[in-house]
């Protein structure tokens, strides 16, 4: 990825599964913008309280310094005018109006960084990452391994847990999976329904 300079704003959007390197590809970014010099803000939602507190931490143990703030309107009252790179891990847990955020910041002249999940456990768009996508000047999808084929995988596979859209985990929770291995969560219950009633369906007499 190449650096832009300071006056040009631009948002780069990373997306993916889990376990694709999303978060590790964005404190790559960062790194780099500080070794050039730059001054940079990391964000992560005050939600992800999964590795540490004040740390942006990826599946691999990479690790940056980050702000937790609970909504998108903090994350602009926290921006320091001087600031030329802006980082905001998980975006998909923010609110719809971090679109706007990520857009007036890179109209001041800014380079915003977002990473997050392009689907949810259902395999659906999750918002607002289309919107974000649809937005911004560059776009990486990354993909992660099949935990079943190891094929190239897109999809994140909810292993256990409830049928709320966000449900924080990690391999406790969640697989990689490509495809043809992906499970979503209705298909899943059909076959649980047609177990059931087949289980309560008396034999047939010959």
């Amino acid at each position: 990825m190449a650096f832009f300079p300071h006056t040009a704003g631009s948002l780069e959007v990373i997306c993916g599964s889990m376990f694709s390197g999303k978060s590790e590809e964005l404190i790559r970014r960062v790194r780099l913008a500080r070794i050039a010099h730059q001054r940079v803000q990391v964000f992560k939602p005050q939600l992800d309280t999964r590795y540490a507190e004040e740390e942006l931490v990826s599946h691999s143990n990479f690790r940056i310094a980050a702000r937790k703030v609970a909504n998108s309107s903090e994350i602009f009252a926290q921006i320091h005018e001087l600031t030329e790179v802006v980082g905001i891990d998980e975006v998909q847990f923010f609110d719809v109006g971090v679109v706007g955020v990520c857009n007036r910041l890179a109209n001041m002249g800014k380079r915003v960084i977002v990473a997050g999940l392009d689907q949810d456990y259902r395999g659906r768009p999750f918002d607002p990452m289309p919107q974000l996508m649809a937005v911004g000047e560059y776009v990486t999808k990354l993909l992660a391994v099949c935990s079943v084929c190891g094929a190239p995988s897109n999809r994140s596979q909810r292993l256990r847990g409830g049928n709320e859209t966000i449900e924080l985990g990690a391999t406790d929770r969640y697989e990689a999976r490509c495809r043809r291995h992906f499970e979503p969560e209705e298909d899943r219950q059909l076959e649980l329904f047609t177990e059931r009633e087949l289980a309560l369906k008396p034999p047939t007499r010959s």
